[in-house]
């Protein structure tokens, strides 16, 4: 009896160190992990390039932009619900799966927001604070609650919150907007609706049948190919400011002319002949293409440092 009983608890224990893991990742995917890798990585970029900063410095801005734009995941999530259930690619997030309560994401959303708001005002300064804050409110006001379920240029409008990293990473070096944190602003604004609408052209079904007016879903697959095709080329001539104004130079100029090259041979081939599998490829080099971009910045900072 006490072998079984030993068994059982040993069975119990285990099971609740399992549920445990299992919230605590379900709460992590609610702040949206794989997006803010990404947007991670252009932070450091740009404090490296405003000043090379502090580790620590580099740590608690990162660590107040990741809780800020983990609230917006979280109150995002709460508020797609609906939305989530209906699409298989999101059906199976803590939400609508029912293993996180609506509730809880929302409390645990504004919760991020206000830590980060305190974190960054405390220890990096108050304008970096602000700056998050208003890249919350843009991703979760603008975007999720007024232009999501409303306006086919959502995703161009509400892009401006996802490009906030950049200016939140100068602001926690400098304590100020300048002229090149707002070029690479401008390079993830630029970048954002190709990268989505490549994406939204092959799930366009899916976001049909959830009510989410998409570009594919509203004007059709070929007026899509045609933006994606113009901001692919807006986007390229955006990258060759950096280099015009004498922030980075020429390893990046190089690095920026292939990748830009990649970039709108993808968006000419979809528009001369779209397939589903090419929009996929696209849109999962459009994620590598922002990750190399960036690192030619560093990698052009740390040669000109010498």
């Amino acid at each position: 009896m006490d072998a079984s009983w030993g068994e059982q608890a040993s069975s119990a224990s285990a099971s609740a160190v399992a549920g445990a893991r299992q919230v605590l990742a379900d709460y992590f995917e609610l702040t949206k992990p794989k997006v803010q890798t990404l947007l991670l990585f252009t932070t450091i970029t740009t404090m490296e390039i405003a000043g090379n900063p502090p580790v620590s410095l580099i740590a608690l801005t990162c660590l107040g932009g990741y809780l800020s734009a983990g609230g917006a995941g979280a109150v995002n999530h709460y508020y797609d619900r609906d939305i989530d259930a209906q699409m298989k690619r999101t059906a199976s997030r803590p939400i609508p799966s029912g293993r996180v309560s609506p509730r809880a994401a929302l409390v645990f959303g504004f919760t991020l927001c206000a830590l980060s708001f305190l974190l960054l005002s405390l220890t990096v300064n108050l304008l970096a604070a602000a700056l998050a804050l208003g890249g919350f409110l843009g991703y979760v006001g603008v975007y999720t609650i007024w232009l999501k379920r409303r306006s086919p240029q959502n995703i161009v409008i509400g892009g401006a919150a996802g490009a906030m990293p950049p200016v939140l990473g100068w602001c926690a070096v400098t304590g100020h907007v300048s002229f090149d944190a707002l070029l690479l602003f401008l390079i993830i604004f630029a970048w954002t609706p190709p990268h989505f609408w490549s994406l939204a052209l092959y799930r366009r079904d899916e976001y049909a049948r959830a009510g989410v007016p998409m570009l594919p879903v509203t004007h059709g697959e070929r007026y899509t190919l045609l933006n994606i095709l113009i901001y692919a080329i807006i986007l390229a001539a955006i990258c060759l400011l950096p280099f015009a104004s004498g922030m980075s130079g020429w390893i990046y100029l190089s690095c920026a002319v292939v990748l830009n090259g990649v970039f709108l041979a993808y968006a000419v081939r979809l528009y001369v002949s779209y397939r589903d599998r090419l929009a996929r490829r696209m849109f999962r080099y459009s994620i590598t293409y922002l990750f190399l971009l960036f690192a030619a910045l560093l990698a052009d900072h740390y040669w000109r440092l010498g």
